[in-house]
């Protein structure tokens, strides 16, 4: 049993990632609001056993004047049963106070419960870097966002990086260049993004390096009025120099009229906001659904001749389960020609797929076009609001309704 003497345990976001890879001895108790606990959550790669109770549930029905006196009278009774004896019990809240109690008090029954420290707060700015591959000529580091599902890159060669759609916090992108000795010489978003407030313009400025996005996307696409972020213009199969690497940049209008990919040394495809690893994207993001989607069929039709070894790196996606045993997300292109159910209907020709893209779309949330909005340099949010924006997963990816 648990010493209840002792301090509470408290893992990291980082440390709960860490754990996330070894989901067979985890158990999330969430007890957040079940509104907050459907919009994200707590997920690995493989799933992860999950109760949501609401923390004021936990209190009017324990009873009890001390918070962890309810834990321990709400526990210790009615769900004592609803929570394993043999996993290490996560108690999740918003910021990381509540959960803290609520931990302290399954400890106190002899759970080996701990807390995530920060709460959903610290795992939505939680960030890891990879490297997809790393040799004394070229190197690629995937940067990830697990609670939003979003992915990002640093190329480097010869001491000299690029970052391609880089995230909100951008300190991550200037210690991982720091970390290994690298000088960014340019920043390049794939496209307005509409899921997340990019980190473009900030990191650009604080490496003193230009800042790319394909002029199509200087508009903001619901108001069509012209964004007040300055940028160099990306163009259809312009060259990028990165040390002694190569990248050709890729028009592939369809999620957003600007959207572009990045092949890279004719081997790595970043592709953006075009192919995912389960899905492709959509087309709806900026309002324009039925006049864009031919677009994407043309654009992926495009990606789709490059060679079938081509590792395609994606800008997000849907669930943990798509990234390997490392938690990396990348496939060859020949393989996601197999897999990718949304990818094989491009062959069955353009009225075939948009028809299907058509019948695919999910609501587009009032947030997206407001980030678009930030994205574009209308509008500038405080911390706060930038927070509530960019809460719950991207949905950027095709929905598939039921049968």
């Amino acid at each position: 049993m648990a010493d209840p003497r002792a301090p509470v345990v408290e893992w990291s976001a980082a440390e709960v990632a860490g754990q996330l890879r070894r989901p067979q001895r985890l158990f999330v108790l969430d007890v957040r609001n079940r509104d907050e606990f459907e919009a994200w959550k707590v997920e690995g790669r493989e799933p992860v056993p999950t109760l949501n109770v609401p923390y004021f549930e936990i209190l009017e029905q324990g009873g009890k004047d001390e918070v962890v006196d309810s834990v321990r009278e709400f526990f210790g009774r009615g769900l004592g049963g609803a929570l394993p004896r043999d996993r290490t019990v996560l108690a999740v809240c918003a910021k990381g106070g509540t959960s803290d109690l609520v931990a302290l008090g399954l400890r106190e029954l002899g759970y080996d419960a701990v807390n995530l420290a920060g709460g959903m707060a610290a795992w939505a700015e939680h960030y890891g870097a990879l490297a997809v591959v790393e040799s004394a000529d070229l190197a690629v580091y995937q940067v990830s966002r697990p609670a939003r599902g979003c992915l990002s890159y640093l190329v480097a060669s010869a001491g000299r990086a690029l970052v391609i759609d880089p995230l909100r916090h951008v300190e991550r992108y200037l210690e991982l260049a720091r970390e290994r000795g690298l000088r960014i010489e340019a920043v390049l978003d794939t496209h307005a993004h509409a899921d997340h407030i990019s980190g473009g313009p900030a990191l650009a400025r604080a490496a003193g390096a230009p800042y790319l996005l394909h002029p199509y996307d200087g508009i903001h696409p619901f108001d069509v009025v012209p964004g007040r972020v300055a940028f160099e213009y990306l163009r259809d199969d312009q060259e990028l120099r990165v040390g002694r690497a190569t990248a050709r940049v890729l028009h592939i209008p369809g999620h957003t009229l600007g959207n572009s990919a990045v092949v890279l040394e004719g081997r790595y495809l970043f592709s953006g906001d075009s192919i995912f690893i389960a899905s492709v994207s959509r087309p709806d993001l900026g309002g324009r659904a039925e006049a864009w989607t031919p677009l994407h069929h043309d654009s992926l039709r495009r990606l789709l001749a490059l060679p079938e070894e081509t590792l395609v790196l994606p800008g997000h996606y849907a669930s943990p389960a798509e990234g390997d045993a490392r938690g990396c997300f990348a496939a060859s292109l020949g393989r996601l020609k197999r897999e990718n159910a949304d990818l094989r209907l491009v062959a069955s020709g353009r009225a075939a797929f948009v028809a299907h893209i058509l019948h695919s779309l999910a609501r587009v949330p009032p947030e997206y076009v407001e980030i678009k909005r930030v994205n574009a340099g209308l509008v500038e949010p405080d911390e706060d609001k930038a927070f509530e924006l960019e809460t719950g997963k991207n949905i950027c990816g095709l929905a598939h309704p039921a049968a």
